[in-house]
């Protein structure tokens, strides 16, 4: 048993990675959250075995996440861990969502170097190697960036597209077009990270938050190579929204400025009403423009009070001061457990 959010690796002791003078890194971490998984989770592991043996130099851990799968994910994956002393498994007592999943990943590694990548395969493993090859090169991030999608629909593909273009327009840190969460990071940035304790989080925009030595690395993401995307409509929605809330207050402001425009609109309506009055025979009247007005600012004030909620209900999550995600076990860990957790009870197995 472990105390909460404890920091027990130390992998400036195997290969300190200064930035005057590079050694080759010890380990490298691999985090791979999932959720409802079995179809791909044998295949995923076939390749990361595949992966892991091109690497000579370098010592590999992979880290699954099961985000509270309800099909056979986790079971599959304990064999997987029982078979292979490189398989780490983490098991949420309940669905968390993906970014608190890869989060717990973060937290866990011991690695010199961590890489984020999703269980179904669209972010091919083998680009790990180019990552890597850029992290010797002096690199702190290197994310990928995708040049093709295929196999999305047109809609998926204009919405994430209007998205990050929307977002960078608003936040006030730059966030790379056209990516995801799949990159490669430094233990620099890694230890940056564990000290940001937002619940909302959003990690690709937090990724840019904290600066470093960054650069792109563009590839072509394959097919989903089995089951179904794990983001709908609905949690695309509410992605978004978190991405905008959390790295930006111009909503506010948007909001601001909208209630400003309806009132200079409606005093200037009031002005039209009074001179066609007192120097026209006209009497503006109608229940029509009325209504329009009424429900024009009835809007616009709702809006604005949806947008201050956002904000207050995201300060209401974190002055409540739960637990970020409760895990249920550590599997593969051994003695050693976690590098962190944030979880209040943490078993390694």
């Amino acid at each position: 048993m472990m105390s909460r959010h404890l920091d027990l690796a130390d992998s400036s002791a195997r290969s300190p990675l200064n930035h005057g003078s590079r050694r080759t890194p010890a380990l490298l971490s691999v985090i791979i959250p999932c959720y409802n998984e079995e179809d791909v989770i044998g295949e995923t592991i076939k390749r990361l075995r595949s992966f892991c043996a091109s690497l000579t130099d370098l010592d590999v851990e992979l880290i699954f996440v099961d985000d509270g799968s309800r099909d056979r994910t986790r079971t599959l994956l304990k064999g997987f861990a029982s078979e292979d002393a490189r398989i780490k498994l983490i098991c949420f007592a309940r669905n968390f969502g993906h970014q608190i999943a890869v989060t717990a990943g973060i937290d866990a590694a011991r690695g010199d170097a961590v890489v984020l990548i999703d269980a179904d395969l669209q972010d091919p493993p083998e680009v790990i190697l180019q990552m890597v090859e850029k992290w010797r090169e002096g690199y702190d991030v290197v994310y990928g960036t995708r040049t093709e999608r295929p196999g999305e629909s047109r809609f998926k593909l204009a919405t994430a597209r209007s998205f990050y273009r929307l977002l960078n327009r608003l936040s006030e840190v730059p966030i790379p077009l056209d990516t995801g969460d799949f990159r490669l990071m430094s233990r620099d940035v890694v230890t940056t990270l564990n000290a940001m304790p937002e619940r909302d989080r959003f990690v690709r925009g937090m990724v840019s938050w904290v600066g470093f030595n960054q650069i792109a690395l563009p590839y072509r993401r394959a097919e989903r190579f089995a089951g179904e995307s794990k983001y709908p409509l609905r949690k695309m929605i509410r992605f978004a929204t978190d991405g905008i809330l959390s790295f930006s207050s111009k909503p506010l402001q948007i909001s601001v400025a909208m209630g400003m425009t309806s009132a200079t609109m409606a005093i200037l309506g009031i002005f039209y009403a009074l001179a066609m009055r007192l120097f026209t025979d006209i009497w503006v009247e109608g229940w029509t423009a009325l209504m329009i007005a009424v429900l024009f600012l009835g809007g616009v004030q709702l809006i604005s009070v949806g947008i201050l909620g956002e904000y207050i209900g995201r300060i209401y999550n974190e002055i409540k001061g739960r637990p970020l995600y409760v895990v249920t076990e550590y599997v593969g860990f051994k003695a050693e457990g976690p590098a962190s957790s944030r979880s209040p009870v943490v078993q390694s197995l």
